[in-house]
């Protein structure tokens, strides 16, 4: 168990986490404004350190703009685009990938300096190494995930699309959560343990959510079956029970994959209700109300054939959703005598 008492660690470390909380929020945006604007292929190279330098002459920016030609997404969707036209959307992707370096180093330097002065017990260094750990995975990740488009795919694979956007979810949770542990001033509620493991699953559901939120995006399914609450005009498409129900249909087609996500949008209301409902607690209540109103986005973003601004905004709101949800985790701790009476 971490240990969370003030006199142990300073205010400082809770300062730095929540920036990089806040950097990773940003990033979150940033990421999905690079996928929407279709930049992510831009940059066909993965230089950790020397990428950090964009092109400073013409000459770099036409060499920049040849390596782009090479790749399908090119010859197949942007072919005969002009250098300033390829110099928007590589900026997108190079801000995207500044961002993550900005995000590594606002961790790691403070992290390496509160671990010199012996500022963290064992217990927060080893979980903040971990997430050191993770964050370079994510580097890792981000570049796995552009190499899926610069070959045969004229766009990202949606599976490593979604892995790195879950991972970049998972740490910003994991964050969240030390950053609650670190507050002394938060009220946690005594529940039984049946609840607490409720607000698990409500978690592991929002992130379930936000994978197939990936598997919409890569595909682009979300600029097609633009009508609510009827999906081509029924609440069951007949496409979906007419077709053969394979794992790859199931998991590529635009049809299922939005369906799913529609699907579990509402699972999520309803559990995010009955939890609210049951517990009485105020948490509870946050949390079904910024889920309503992240489903309303969604809405307003499918039946507007998803345009970048709400596209956005129901991106964000997504990060901000669980936010709320690890608070709601947090806050709610088992009580075992309210256990062993149920």
């Amino acid at each position: 168990m971490l240990d969370v008492n003030s006199k142990n660690h300073s205010p400082a470390i809770r300062v730095w986490l929540t920036i990089v909380a806040l950097l990773i929020f940003a990033m979150a945006i940033v990421g999905g404004a690079t996928r929407l604007t279709g930049s992510g292929l831009s940059i066909t190279e993965w230089k950790p350190i020397l990428g950090a330098i964009p092109p400073l002459s013409h000459t770099d920016w036409l060499e920049a703009f040849e390596k782009y030609k090479q790749i399908p997404q090119y010859n197949q969707v942007n072919k005969g685009m002009t250098l300033a036209e390829f110099q928007t959307i590589f900026w997108w992707e190079w801000a995207h990938r500044f961002l993550g370096r900005i995000i590594g180093l606002a961790f790691a330097i403070p992290f390496t300096v509160f671990a010199f002065k012996k500022m963290l017990s064992p217990a927060l260094f080893k979980r903040c190494l971990l997430l050191l750990v993770l964050g370079g995975a994510q580097g890792f990740m981000g570049w796995y995930m552009v190499q899926s488009g610069l070959v045969e795919l004229v766009s990202v694979s949606h599976f490593r699309l979604a892995a790195h956007l879950t991972l970049a979810a998972i740490i910003y949770a994991a964050i969240l959560y030390t950053i609650f542990q670190l507050s002394p001033n938060i009220e946690r509620k005594s529940v039984s343990k049946n609840t607490r493991i409720f607000s698990i699953i409500l978690l592991i559901l929002i992130f379930i959510q936000i994978i197939w939120g990936a598997f919409v995006a890569g595909t682009h399914a979300g600029f097609i079956y633009n009508t609510w609450p009827l999906m081509d005009e029924q609440i069951i498409p007949k496409q979906l029970y007419s077709a053969a129900m394979t794992a790859y249909y199931f998991l590529h087609d635009h049809l299922p994959i939005q369906f799913t996500h529609r699907i579990l949008a509402y699972i999520l209301l309803a559990l995010a209700a009955i939890h609210s409902f049951k517990c009485r607690t105020n948490s509870p209540r946050w949390l079904f109300s910024f889920i309503i109103i992240q489903s309303a986005i969604g809405v307003l973003t499918l039946v507007n054939v998803t345009p970048l601004h709400l596209a956005l905004l129901h991106q964000g709101f997504a990060f901000i959703v669980v936010l709320f949800a690890v608070l709601n985790l947090y806050i709610l701790k088992v009580d075992k005598n309210l256990s062993k009476s149920r």
